[in-house]
C-alpha cells in the first residue's frame, strides 16, 4: 500500500494519475474524478459492462471476475472495476465506453429509468397541394401522434425553409413539451445535455448523451468568481459594498459555464447547438449570482432565498452558448443555506427512498447536513468557516501540486504525502485533518486542543517533540519544511468540527435517534472524498461509528444534476424534496451554543 493511507490510480489513455484511501473501488476512483467508465447496474458487479485492464499493481480475482472473464483475460489483467479494490498502486486501461442500454443508466448506489426530457421524432411529411392546404405546424404535430407540445417561435421561424430543402423529410425536437427546432433529415441519434455541479470552488461539467444515458465528456475547472472570495459570505458582501459587482459576478459565473460547455463539446466531438438541455446543481448563493438575482437576503437575517423552485429558463439564461432554445433545469434550493446541490445529492444517494437511517455530511465553508431514511427527513446548515479549504490556516493552501494531503505517525516517525510528488509548499484541508487527528492520537495535542508542554512532548513522542517550536510567538508543529500546523490552526479546524458536530446531534436529537442508530454516514464532495474516514471519526468531524459504515460519497450534487437530465421521474423527485425536508434552523436554538462548546473538545 502507498505510504500514509492513500493509493495512486494511474488511467490510461489519457494518463491521469489520482489518489484515494485504500479500499476504494476502481470505478469509484475514476467516477470521483470524471473518469468515465461503462455501468448500469450502480457498482454492484451484475452488469459486467465496467470491464477494465490492471497493466501495473495487483488486484486479487473476484467471483465475479472469475464468471466475467475466461482464465486468458485474468492473467492478461482483466477485471471488473466495481468490484477492484485499490490497495495498492494501480496502472488502469480504461476501454472506451460501450453504449448503455436505454433501460436504465448509474447513479448513486441505485439505477435510474432512462426517460429524459429530450425527445426527438424522423418524420416523413406528405407535401402540400392545393387540395391539401393544411398548414406546416399543423403537418408536423399531426404526425407527432405520441406528442403534443407547444412550439416555440425559433423552431417556427425555421420550420417552412428546413422542410422545402428537406422533402419534408425532417427530425422534430422537443424538450419537455415544446418543440424547440426542426433539423433537416435524421438525427435521432444525437441528442445531447450538459450537468453542471456549480460548486463556490470547483465547476465541473458532464456532457451526456441522451439517447443512451452515456457520458460523453467531462470537464472542471475553478470558479472564476474566485477573486470576490474564497466563500458565500464575501461574495455576497462584494454585492453589497459595490452596485457593480453582481454583475461581474453573473459574467464570471457565465464564463466558467460556458468555457467547460465548450470543452467538453469539443472532447466529445459534439456540435454546441446539439445540447439541448441543461442542469445545473448549486448552493443557493451560486445560483443567485448565476443568474444575476440579489444574493443580500441570504448574507443577513432572517435569510431569505428569492425563490425555492426557479421558473423556466434557457442555457443561455446561464451564459452557456448551446442550442439558441435549450432549456436549463435548476436544481431546487430548500433554503438559503441549504441549496440545489444537496437537494442534488439527496436525490442521487437515494435518501428518500432508504429505510435505514443515514446521516449525509457535506463538508466545506458552510457544512450541509441531511439526516434520515423514506419515511422523515431533516435537514440543516452548519457554518463551518473556511478551515476545510484552509483558507485561514497559516500553510493553508488548495489541492494542488505541493500540498501537504495526508499525515501519518507510525513508529514515533512522521510521514506526509504531498500532491504531486514534489516539495511541500503548503497545507491542505484534508492534510489538517490527518495532521491534528495524529497528533491527537499520539498525545502531543490534549483534548482541549493544546499542544503539551516540552518535556511532556519528549515522554509522550520523543522522536516527534523537536518538531514542536514556535514561529512569532505562537506554538507549531514542523509537518516539513516549509509547512507547520499552528496553535491557532488547530483551533481553526476545532471551531469548524464543533460545529458540524454540533449540526448533527441536533439532528439526531430532534429525530429521537442516537448514534448508535445510524446505519451510514455519507461524507460528500470532493472534500468529503479525499478525507480519511478514520481522521474524521479521532477528530469528532462525524459520529463515532465502525469505519465501513463511513462511506464517501464523491460528487453526488454532480450525479443528482445527471439524474435530473437523465429522467424526468427523477426531477419530478428533487421538486418533491421541498416538501419533504423538514428544515432544521440552528441559530435560534437555545441550547446551540451550549452544544458548542461541549463539542470544541477531542475525543477521548
Amino acid at each position: 500500500m502507498t505510504d500514509l493511507g492513500r493509493v495512486r490510480l494511474r488511467f490510461l489513455p489519457g494518463d491521469r494519475e489520482v489518489r484515494v484511501p485504500p479500499g476504494v473501488s476502481v470505478f469509484d476512483s475514476a467516477s470521483w474524478n470524471g473518469i468515465a467508465i461503462d455501468s448500469t447496474c450502480g457498482g454492484h458487479g451484475t452488469c459486467k459492462k465496467c470491464r477494465v485492464r490492471v497493466v501495473a499493481g495487483d488486484v486479487p480475482v473476484s467471483a465475479a471476475d472469475a464468471r466475467a472473464f475466461s482464465p486468458a483475460q485474468l492473467d492478461d489483467g482483466w477485471r471488473l472495476a466495481c468490484l477492484a479494490s485499490a490497495h495498492d498502486d494501480l496502472t488502469v486501461d480504461v476501454p472506451p465506453l460501450v453504449t448503455r442500454p436505454k433501460a436504465a443508466t448509474v447513479g448513486v448506489g441505485r439505477q435510474v429509468i432512462l426517460r429524459p426530457a429530450v425527445q426527438k421524432r424522423y418524420v416523413e411529411l406528405a407535401e402540400p397541394s392545393l387540395a391539401d392546404q393544411t398548414s406546416d405546424v399543423e403537418r408536423l404535430l399531426a404526425a407527432l401522434d405520441d406528442l403534443s407540445p407547444r412550439v416555440d417561435l425559433y423552431a417556427l421561424q425555421r420550420l417552412g425553409r428546413i422542410l422545402r430543402s428537406t422533402d419534408f423529410k425532417v427530425t422534430a425536437v422537443v424538450v419537455d413539451d415544446v418543440l424547440i427546432d426542426v433539423e433537416p433529415g435524421d438525427t435521432t441519434g444525437r441528442r445531447y445535455a450538459i450537468a453542471f455541479d456549480l460548486g463556490t470552488t470547483t465547476v465541473v461539467a458532464t456532457l451526456l448523451d441522451t439517447a443512451t444515458g452515456t457520458p460523453v465528456a467531462v470537464r472542471s475547472t475553478l470558479n472564476r468568481q474566485q477573486p470576490f472570495g474564497a466563500d458565500v459570505i464575501t461574495r455576497i458582501s462584494a454585492t453589497m459594498l459595490d452596485p457593480d459587482a453582481l454583475g461581474r459576478l453573473r459574467d464570471l459565473a457565465h464564463d466558467t459555464l460556458d468555457t467547460l460547455a465548450a470543452e467538453a463539446c469539443k472532447d466529445g466531438d459534439v456540435a454546441p447547438d446539439e445540447v439541448y438541455e441543461v442542469a445545473v446543481a448549486g448552493n443557493a448563493t451560486m445560483v443567485h449570482l448565476l443568474l444575476g438575482i440579489d444574493p443580500e437576503p441570504l448574507g443577513v437575517a432572517p435569510f431569505v432565498v428569492a425563490a425555492r423552485r426557479l421558473p423556466e429558463l434557457l442555457a443561455s439564461d446561464a451564459g452557456v452558448r448551446v442550442h439558441p432554445r435549450a432549456r436549463a433545469v435548476v436544481l431546487p434550493s430548500l433554503g438559503a443555506y441549504v441549496g440545489g446541490d444537496i437537494v442534488a445529492g439527496v436525490l442521487a444517494s437515494g435518501m428518500d427512498r432508504d429505510r435505514r437511517l443515514r446521516l449525509f455530511v457535506d463538508v466545506g465553508t458552510n457544512c450541509e447536513i441531511v439526516l434520515g431514511n423514506a419515511n422523515r427527513l431533516l435537514a440543516t446548515a452548519a457554518p463551518a468557516g473556511p478551515a476545510f479549504e484552509a483558507a485561514q490556516i497559516r500553510c493553508g493552501m488548495r489541492a494542488a501540486d505541493g500540498a501537504v494531503e495526508a499525515v501519518r505517525i507510525e513508529g514515533g516517525e512522521l510521514r506526509v504525502q504531498v500532491i504531486g510528488d514534489v516539495a511541500p509548499v503548503g497545507l491542505c484541508g484534508s492534510g489538517l485533518v490527518d495532521a491534528v487527528a495524529e497528533l491527537v492520537r499520539v498525545g502531543l495535542l490534549d483534548p482541549s486542543g493544546r499542544f503539551i508542554a516540552p518535556d511532556a512532548a519528549r515522554a509522550a513522542a520523543p522522536g516527534l517533540a523537536d518538531r514542536l517550536s514556535e514561529v512569532d510567538g505562537e506554538r507549531v508543529f514542523v509537518l516539513a519544511d516549509p509547512v507547520y500546523l499552528s496553535q491557532r490552526d488547530v483551533r481553526e479546524l476545532q471551531f469548524a468540527k464543533a460545529s458540524i458536530a454540533t449540526g448533527w446531534r441536533l439532528l439526531l436529537s430532534s429525530w429521537g435517534a442516537d448514534v448508535g442508530d445510524l446505519a451510514q454516514v455519507l461524507l460528500a464532495g470532493s472534500f468529503g472524498s479525499y478525507l480519511s474516514p478514520a481522521s474524521a471519526v479521532r477528530i469528532g468531524l462525524v459520529p463515532r461509528l465502525p469505519l465501513a459504515r463511513i462511506v464517501s460519497a464523491g460528487n453526488v450534487a454532480g450525479e443528482g444534476a445527471k439524474m435530473a437530465l437523465l429522467s424526468v421521474q427523477e426531477r419530478a423527485g428533487a421538486l418533491a424534496l421541498l416538501e419533504e425536508v423538514e428544515y432544521v434552523e440552528l441559530s435560534d436554538r437555545p441550547d446551540f451554543n451550549d452544544r458548542f462548546m461541549a463539542e470544541l473538545a477531542f475525543p477521548g
